[in-house]
């Protein structure tokens, strides 16, 4: 058996010196109840190279602060996931309130993701031999992530989730490094919820800022995860994002990708290399600040990706919103799964103009607000 890192006993610890210093913690502890514990974790943006982080490929992602997952935890008698009155609804004015609202947001709230994380960071320190010491606690979240466009924001709530856990148990950074934190994210999604996801956003949320990510086979294979590599975010350029109201019509990108690079289909297979060569140039475009240059690999990106998808994958939403940004000389492409559109317009004045017309056509527009994690954030505390 052994203790996580910031339980404060080292050396060899015995049964009863284990006991002993349990109690001594349960009973200060109900002394003096635990402040709550709240962690935020952001939306992101895919820039360059998605979809292929699930595909051996190579991506830059960035955080964005114009929307988080967060989640707070608080000391309790017994353990208790309280459900968002809006993602997770119980109650409602009507039967047609339950119909407009089921049919809008689905049935898969929050919770399920709450719980799920909760069991697998159970799984893992049992795995581990990380002796948890017995508090329980009351889980809530909040969002202002738009669901169902792409933004991660089902992984921003383990996320956060993941956080809240590990400082509550004082689990720390040697007991669960980074990059196998995005491993077990990623897997609470996959094995316990079914969800179809690749590395790069479980990445770019527990590292936070710019990231780029290089998930190439051999990597992989050898330690279990990818090369990541925090980026320069000074002086970047305006991006902005645009995504639709009502995404219903968005496409379901993912389709049926996996099974032909799998079956090893040379149009699949050499997309995903072209992916990973356009994350290099894009790479470089952004360490020399060549703006123009990177708008122009974001609209091969959407295109290489339009090639191999096809538009009926797509979807109408996503083609249409596309088309709008280039009307105005903008580069666009997907920021993840469908759904939204991230661009980078380098006139202010055409940028003004495609936001009017964005939101002519009912789409949501924003200017980008890059978040910048800093030396007091890292630990993902707010």
């Amino acid at each position: 058996m052994k203790l996580p890192t910031g339980f404060q006993l080292i050396g060899q610890v015995g049964l009863s010196d284990y006991t002993k210093w349990l109690t001594h913690y349960s009973t200060k502890q109900q002394d003096n109840p635990a402040k709550p514990i709240t962690c935020r974790s952001f939306a992101r943006v895919g820039l360059m190279g998605n979809p292929s982080d699930g595909f051996n490929g190579k991506t830059i992602a960035m955080s964005i602060s114009n929307f988080w997952a967060e989640v707070t935890l608080v000391e309790s008698q017994t353990l208790v996931l309280v459900p968002h009155p809006l993602n997770d609804p119980t109650e409602f004015g009507s039967l047609q309130d339950l119909f407009c609202i089921s049919r809008k947001e689905g049935y898969l709230g929050g919770l399920r993701l709450l719980q799920a994380t909760c069991k697998k960071f159970y799984q893992f320190c049992s795995k581990q031999g990380i002796a948890l010491t017995k508090q329980n606690f009351t889980l809530k979240y909040d969002t202002n992530i738009p669901r169902q466009v792409g933004l991660a924001g089902s992984s921003a709530i383990v996320s956060a989730t993941l956080k809240c856990l590990m400082k509550f148990y004082n689990i720390t950074e040697n007991d669960l490094p980074k990059p196998i934190r995005a491993n077990f994210i990623l897997n609470v999604e996959t094995d316990e919820l079914f969800i179809t996801a690749g590395l790069q956003d479980r990445v770019v949320q527990v590292y936070e800022g710019l990231v780029y990510m290089d998930f190439s086979k051999k990597l992989m294979e050898e330690q279990g995860y990818g090369d990541y590599v925090l980026m320069d975010m000074s002086e970047l350029p305006p991006f902005w994002l645009a995504y639709l109201s009502d995404p219903s019509d968005s496409g379901r990108i993912h389709s049926n990708i996996r099974q032909r690079w799998l079956s090893g289909e040379p149009l699949v297979v050499e997309a995903m290399k072209t992916f990973a060569e356009l994350t290099d140039q894009a790479r470089t475009a952004l360490q020399d600040k060549d703006w123009s240059h990177l708008a122009q690999l974001m609209d091969q990106n959407f295109e290489l990706r339009r090639t191999v998808y096809t538009d009926d994958c797509l979807g109408p939403g996503n083609l249409k919103m596309a088309q709008l940004a280039r009307k105005f000389g903008s580069a666009v492409k997907l920021p993840g799964s469908g759904g939204a559109v991230v661009g980078l317009c380098l006139d202010n004045a055409r940028l003004v103009e495609m936001r009017q017309a964005f939101q002519e056509a009912g789409c949501v527009f924003c200017v980008i607000t890059p978040y910048v994690p800093s030396a007091s954030a890292t630990s993902g505390q707010h």
